[in-house]
This record gives structure tokens, C-alpha cells and sequence, in this order.
């Protein structure tokens, strides 16, 4: 067990010591990994970071003491709710992370359901935080099978309310293949039930307005739908800023009274915070505020145009190997797999991992799960190249089968 050394060391051995560690982690910066990072360039880098270390030390907690932090975080949640065409009235918070977003949803759905057996439904897509925050709050988590278009089911879903629901969950895209649930029914039997509608819009709340915008056909998915009473959006997805920024958006912000603490049962007086979190770091707020002001529509817009230039240079390669499939999709989620029995995808993806990029296994069907950002417009051939030997290699036999099963 290593313990806190005698004496403290100077910087820059410590920097060095950091930098070695890093050695055997895989290149984000050179694309080669799909999943765990969003990236643009170095000059929206040095942004991120130089907005982040203008509050690096400041407590958002504290907004009484840091005005400035009350100012910042209330612009990024407006510029979100627009975005998303929010109602008159609509109100947001600023969390950590999705994780924490999806959490505030489900315990305001339950808070104000007040049912003693509460439950939620969601298409069995659905990202599994959902059943990590039912864990904590008490819900059950009601997985109801997708349709052959891999969507919401709305009439099985529909079928599995009971008295005990609280809530219904639809997906803006789903996770594991990138489709847009069906919103705009899933908001018709929300208000037919009085339930409480949950988007997740964690990969799609800044990249979905775009790519509408470019002539991706989407179905309705934000407030515009009748029925939607929250959304999360990662503004550290694609929304390019550093982690940890996300947002839960509210209708109406008398909703957000029902994910807020307040106590008075100790002896310094009222404490009240709408997140999970107690101390919350200024930096993130300052850099995703200063995110969104830079890049703009028009950065926005460029970003999402790069991302589905590396889709269709990606689908497109992949498609002329025989005994490969990319399945149907028109996101920034791309998934593949083998019709050959000759061609194990396992095998593949050991070849690829071989060749430095970190693969993503898919478990059902059985493939490679790519989640593609900016940069991978940059390094698409390369991959293509990459995947090409790893082909070769896999029709050969020689390498072994990397599992799949797990997402992370």
C-alpha cells in the first residue's frame, strides 16, 4: 500500500510522473477511440481550459459570494432551453453529468407522483443510468422490448403502466444504435395517463438541433412535443465542452421544486441545493458558458457537418468488406457487425485494438459500437485502413476473439 511520502516532491517530477502514466492509455487526441471524449481542435482546447482556470477554485454552491457563477450557469441554461424550444416558463439546472440529470428526473417524477410502489417504463434502449437511479430511489425499472426498428414500442409500453407509474422514458437517440424514439407518442400516453415524460437527450441535445439543420430527418423529440416534461442534455458531449457539464431541463420551473433539498436540522440554518452535488466546481460552468459562446450556431453546425462526413466515410468503407453490416442509422452512433461466419467481428476487433484504437463491443447483435465525434472526420481513412488489415487478419484465423459484453 503506497503511503503519502515524507517529504513533498517538486513539479515538475510529479508532471513527468503523470505524463508516464498516461503512456499505455489510448490516443483520444489522434482519434483513436470512440467513446469517452469530444474534441473539436487545439484552439477550442485552450478555451476550455483557460475558462475552466478562470474559476478553477470558485465553489458554485456558494452563488451568494460568486454572482458571476449565478450569471454564467442561468445564460447556459437559457441558451439550452431555446435550443430546444422550451415553453415560456421552462427552467434548468447544471449538473455534473447526465448520470446526475437522469437521477434529478427520476426523483422528481417520484416526488411528485408520491405513489408507495413507484415504477418507471422505458424501451429496453434506454441507457441503464435509469435503472442505477431506480436503485438508489426505491423505482422499478419496467424494460419494455423495442420494435423491429429498434424504437420505443409504444403500445407494449402503454401495456406496462400500472398504477404505480410514475414516469416513461424515451431516448433522443438511444445509446446502442442511435435511434430517436417515438417522442411525440410516447407524449400523447404520458398525458393520457398523467405521467411524467423523460427524454433522454444526453448525446442529442447538442447535436440533434444541428443535424436537423443539415437535413438529417428526426422525429420532434424536445419541448415542441406535448407531453416532454424534462430532457438531459451533456453540454461535455456534443456539446464540446469539459467534463462534467450536463443539464436537466424542466418545463415548467415549478417542477424543479420536487429534486430540491431544504433543511434547516442543524445549527448553521437552511441549506437548499437543486442537485446531487453539495460543492460544485465553477471552472465547468465557465467553460461550458464560454463553449457555447464561441462556437455558436454556425460552430455547432460545422462540428455536426463533420460528424456525419465521418459516418458516411466510415459506413461507406465498411460496406465494401462482404460479410460486414452496418446497421440502419442516421446519428453519430455507428454500429457494425459480421453475416460472416468466416469473419468473427471478435476477431476483428482484437486486430483493431492491435493497431492502437480502443473498440467498443457491442453485445446485441453482436458487433462494434463506434460513438463519433469531430475528429474522427480527420482519421476516417485511417481507420478504414486499419480495418482492412484487421479483416485480412480475421479471415486468417490468427488472432484471437475479443468478448463482448461489456459497454464501458
Amino acid at each position: 500500500m503506497r503511503a503519502l511520502p515524507a517529504q513533498g516532491q517538486d513539479w515538475p517530477a510529479l508532471k513527468q510522473a503523470l505524463l508516464d502514466a498516461k503512456t499505455r492509455d489510448y490516443s483520444w487526441k489522434r482519434g483513436r477511440m470512440a467513446v469517452f471524449f469530444y474534441y473539436l481542435d487545439e484552439a477550442l482546447e485552450r478555451i476550455q481550459q483557460e475558462a475552466y482556470m478562470t474559476f478553477w477554485t470558485e465553489n458554485n454552491l456558494g452563488q451568494r459570494a460568486f454572482p458571476s457563477l449565478a450569471k454564467l450557469e442561468g445564460e447556459v441554461v437559457e441558451m439550452a432551453l431555446s435550443l430546444m424550444h422550451a415553453p415560456e416558463g421552462a427552467a434548468g439546472s447544471f449538473t455534473s453529468g447526465g448520470s446526475e440529470s437522469i437521477f434529478l428526473a427520476m426523483l422528481a417524477a417520484r416526488e411528485r407522483a408520491g405513489k408507495a410502489r413507484p415504477n418507471i417504463v422505458m424501451p429496453d434502449t434506454a441507457h441503464l443510468t435509469f435503472d442505477r437511479a431506480c436503485w438508489y430511489l426505491g423505482i422499478e425499472p419496467r424494460r419494455v422490448k423495442v420494435d423491429h426498428e429498434r424504437l420505443s414500442d409504444v403500445a407494449a409500453m402503454a401495456a406496462a403502466v400500472d398504477e404505480g407509474t410514475i414516469a416513461l422514458v424515451g431516448s433522443a437517440p438511444n445509446y446502442p444504435f442511435g435511434g430517436v424514439d417515438r417522442i411525440a407518442a410516447l407524449g400523447e400516453l404520458a398525458e393520457q395517463h398523467g405521467l411524467w415524460l423523460h427524454v433522454d437527450a444526453c448525446v442529442g441535445g447538442f447535436l440533434n438541433p444541428f443535424l436537423s439543420k443539415l437535413g438529417v430527418e428526426l422525429p420532434e423529440w424536445d419541448f415542441r412535443v406535448p407531453g416532454v416534461t424534462s430532457i438531459s442534455a451533456d453540454i461535455h458531449k456534443h456539446g464540446m465542452a469539459p467534463k462534467g457539464a450536463s443539464l436537466l431541463l424542466v418545463r415548467d420551473a415549478a417542477l424543479r421544486q420536487h429534486h430540491r433539498f431544504e433543511s434547516s436540522a442543524w445549527a448553521r440554518g437552511t441549506y437548499a441545493a437543486y442537485t446531487f452535488q453539495g460543492t460544485r466546481p465553477g471552472g465547468a460552468v465557465a467553460a461550458a458558458w464560454a463553449v457555447m459562446m464561441h462556437l455558436g450556431e454556425a460552430g455547432y453546425l460545422d462540428c455536426a457537418r463533420r460528424i456525419m462526413a465521418a459516418r458516411a466515410t466510415i459506413a461507406a468503407g465498411i460496406a465494401e468488406h462482404a460479410g460486414l453490416e452496418v446497421l440502419p442509422g442516421n446519428h453519430a452512433l455507428l454500429v457494425y457487425r459480421s453475416t460472416d461466419p468466416g469473419l468473427p467481428i471478435g476477431r476483428i476487433a482484437t486486430a483493431l485494438d492491435a493497431r492502437g484504437w480502443l473498440v467498443s463491443r457491442q453485445a446485441e447483435p453482436d458487433g462494434i459500437h463506434l460513438h463519433l465525434n469531430p475528429l474522427h472526420a480527420e482519421v476516417a481513412e485511417e481507420y478504414l485502413a486499419d480495418l482492412r488489415a484487421a479483416v485480412a487478419e480475421a479471415r486468417e484465423g490468427a488472432a484471437p476473439e475479443m468478448a463482448a459484453g461489456r459497454a464501458y
